[in-house]
């Protein structure tokens, strides 16, 4: 009987963690599609930011693909109202730890801002604050909720005018750093926030929406920058938000397109701002196909034996010309000196 009932028991241990598993994943129940927006449950890989953009440029490895992480100002605003419970704000804070982890962290890299909002609006620390992971971790972990109303839109109004300025460690327009902000909520704002985004938009700030359990999905899509599908994500619970780690991690690095295959260049493959070019060696050329070379022929210079014998013959016709005219110039003068003699009685 030993090994009928030892069989029983294996067999409801696996009957159990199959039925566990199709309703919940690692961290807990799996994000599900309720809107065409796009949520935590496939993968998209955006083009880069544009470029002349200063500052290190640090490789990472994403999904086997070559990732560059790019410096931006980048400031989260976080809903910390009463509709967020103590441990749901502490699975924000992770998340946040986490896309700090994700980033390349510097001065002249990444530059990290918090904005805490509710009824208030709390900046926890500026883009000028902290320049390493370590004590912006530890800056992030000393956090507290305000467990009051959501005015998201004084949140985005408070960031646009107190953190993405140069005073507050923004840089200068002309660096070309992109200013993206990210804004999570759970709820409906109690302000207008339509009118202030598309302020913050018109002011070159990229804006995500994070929305979570009864984030009002209207709002959200007033927040964010176009496309919607790009900008909005979704997720029914604090519990999976940190799976959109990952998702920010793909959005925010811009993908070499070189290291994704050498796209039939023959030679070289340059990394553009948006795309790639094919280049060739020192001595070919580029075919018109864009793609392919081809060894650079010279021309050898000869000379034109027609034209030299030509230039001799003009050059000894201009030097006969010229000694025979000091010739005749020489008997002029003999003649001239004669003549004065004769005047002169000699």
């Amino acid at each position: 009987m030993k090994p009928f009932f030892s069989g029983l028991v294996c067999c409801i241990s696996v009957l159990a963690f199959q039925v566990h598993g199709t309703n919940y994943g690692f961290y807990g129940y799996e994000p599900q599609r309720i809107s065409p927006l796009r949520f935590a449950d496939r993968p998209v890989v955006r083009k880069p930011f544009p470029h002349n953009i200063q500052g290190a440029q640090n490789t990472v490895n994403i999904a086997g693909t070559q990732c560059k992480s790019r410096p931006l100002d980048l400031v989260f605003i976080i809903d910390s109202s009463r509709s967020v419970r103590p441990g749901e704000f502490e699975k924000v804070k992770i998340f946040l730890s986490d896309m700090v982890d994700t980033l390349d962290i510097g001065q002249d890299a990444t530059r990290v801002a918090v904005v805490n909002y509710a009824s208030t609006v709390n900046i926890e620390f500026l883009l000028k604050t902290h320049f390493n992971k370590v004590d912006m971790k530890q800056a992030v972990s000393r956090i507290e909720p305000l467990s009051t109303g959501t005015m998201s839109g004084l949140a985005i109004k408070m960031a646009m005018t107190q953190v993405f300025t140069e005073p507050a460690g923004a840089r200068m327009r002309s660096q070309n750093i992109p200013k993206v902000a990210i804004i999570v909520t759970d709820g409906r704002p109690q302000d207008k926030v339509e009118e202030v985004s598309a302020q913050a938009r018109g002011a070159g700030i990229e804006i995500y929406a994070v929305g979570v359990d009864r984030a009002d999905m209207q709002s959200l899509q007033q927040m964010a920058s176009a496309p919607l599908d790009d900008h909005v994500f979704y997720v029914e619970t604090y519990g999976v938000i940190e799976k959109l780690t990952s998702k920010f991690r793909e959005t925010l690095c811009g993908v070499d397109p070189c290291t994704l295959g050498n796209h039939g260049c023959e030679h070289i493959c340059v990394t553009t701002a948006t795309s790639y070019y094919c280049k060739c060696h020192d001595g070919f050329l580029l075919k018109e196909d864009k793609k392919t070379c081809a060894k650079e022929v010279k021309a050898a210079v000869t000379a034109d034996p027609c034209k030299c014998e030509a230039q001799l013959a003009f050059q000894s016709a201009v030097q006969s010309s010229i000694q025979a005219l000091t010739t005749r110039l020489d008997e002029v003068t003999k003649k001239v000196q004669q003549f004065e003699y004769k005047l002169r009685g000699y």
